[in-house]
């Protein structure tokens, strides 16, 4: 059997494609562990901003030079940027062999046979012919997996592609979500992450109403899942049902992504998106005030056109009144074929990159004074693996999403296994990491 090798970049929605491709793909192939090995590899992109794209690239180039090596013998292109920059790929890059977008993933076993047997394929059918259920090979640790409960987005942000690249919002069946949980359950998954381009508007478009509370209440209900998280939860449909839903069933983590943007009324309108420096405090505090413990991350974007200084210093100030748990903090970068893109007042990328980094100098204070807050006290943590370089076990609390936050190294002489929950009391801080031994 030939053998297939599989490059995955961006985000985890676009990682659940390539599980998907993986289930399909190993039915006529075997999966190679290492690209090396692999007689054909599929680089599976990003597009989303300039950095994802470059990543994509250097990726692609890396694997035309194995193929010049006689290494590996084809180059198949899927993701964003194949969807994005269709004729573009193989004009500029002629050691590309297939490039497929999104709506020709459920074809990939006759796209890889078609590529080994001699043929070019550029293929691009309807991108609402993307795959959204099936069997997966889970590419995360056996005990975690992302639930992706819906595809495509309808905010039309003006900064954003993603409408462009993977159309409009739409949400999976509820009884589909439960199949596929319990099935990920029953292979082992104890956190199950919930995520969509916008998570909260889960339904709209299906059942005509949000219908997240209804969903979280029945993947609660089965046995084995033991965490639920939310990622992306936009603010406008973060609804009084949905957060005491967070805060009554006790599955659900108290963590909140709440990818905000700015805080200055005006850029948020250019933006196109809703609320105000007071309207989203208050938000924060709501959520503060109703659901125990809670973490909020939060992400924000810097020299977005037409930005001022004093537009700037309403979102660092808004960063010092709200204190958010997790913050991450990016220069705007103009997406072709976006609204924002054409707008005029752009910045200077030095001031874009020059604001940004105060907003995490501002972040990285309060974390550091967050973390050693929880030094004493005893908490709940998932085991992730074992550091052999460190000789030291590696885990998260519910206050951290797995690659994304910080973790906590467990101090024990016990032997731990992934996916074993252990109670571990906080007794330093290394870096942006809690340090934690093991308690009975």
């Amino acid at each position: 059997m030939k053998k297939i090798g599989m490059i995955g970049l961006g985000c985890p929605k676009n990682q659940v494609d390539a599980e998907l491709m993986l289930a399909k793909l190993q039915s006529d192939f075997q999966i190679a562990d290492n690209i090396e090995d692999a007689d054909l590899v599929i680089v599976n992109t990003c597009g989303f901003i300039d950095a994802a794209k470059q990543e994509a690239i250097e990726t692609i180039l890396t694997c035309g030079e194995l193929k010049q090596q006689g290494v590996i013998q084809k180059i198949l292109v899927t993701g964003c940027l194949a969807e994005r920059y269709q004729n573009e790929i193989q004009a500029q890059m002629p050691e590309v062999d297939g490039v497929i977008g999104l709506g020709k993933n459920g074809d990939i076993v006759a796209v890889c046979h078609q590529l080994l047997d001699g043929e070019n394929v550029s293929a691009f059918p309807d991108k609402y012919d993307l795959p959204l259920c099936g069997e997966r090979v889970l590419s995360t640790p056996r005990h975690f997996a992302y639930l992706k409960i819906a595809e495509g987005c309808s905010n039309n942000c003006t900064y954003c592609a993603i409408p462009s690249i993977r159309g409009k919002m739409r949400s999976r069946p509820i009884e589909e979500l439960v199949a596929e949980a319990q099935t990920l359950a029953k292979a082992g998954v104890k956190e199950l992450v919930i995520i969509a381009q916008d998570v909260t508007k889960y339904g709209l478009d299906l059942y005509h109403k949000l219908m997240l509370p209804a969903l979280l209440d029945a993947l609660c209900k089965i046995d084995g899942i033991a965490w639920v998280r939310l990622l992306y939860c936009y603010p406008d449909c973060l609804t009084d049902e949905l957060i005491d839903t967070i805060a009554r069933q006790d599955k659900i983590c108290n963590y909140i992504d709440l990818p905000l943007q700015h805080a200055d009324r005006d850029i948020l309108r250019r933006m196109h998106r809703a609320g105000d420096e007071r309207s989203l405090l208050s938000l924060v505090e709501k959520l503060r005030a109703r659901i125990p413990d809670v973490i909020i991350r939060t992400t924000f974007i810097t020299g977005f056109p037409g930005e001022t200084e004093e537009q700037f210093e309403t979102l660092s100030r808004f960063t010092e009144e709200a204190q958010f748990d997790r913050l991450g903090c990016f220069a705007y970068s103009p997406e072709e074929g976006t609204a924002a893109a054409e707008m005029d007042g752009q910045i200077d990328d030095e001031i874009k990159q020059q604001r940004a980094d105060i907003i995490m100098r501002q972040q990285y204070e309060i974390f550091e004074k967050k973390q050693q807050a929880r030094i004493g006290k005893t908490y709940r943590v998932l085991v992730d693996g074992f550091d052999e370089e460190n000789l030291l076990y590696l885990g998260r609390t519910y206050m951290d999403c797995f690659e994304i936050d910080s973790q906590v190294i467990l101090s024990t002489e016990e032997e731990l296994l992934p996916g074993q929950f252990v109670n571990a009391k906080i007794i330093g801080v290394n870096e942006l990491d809690l340090v934690g031994e093991v308690v009975c």
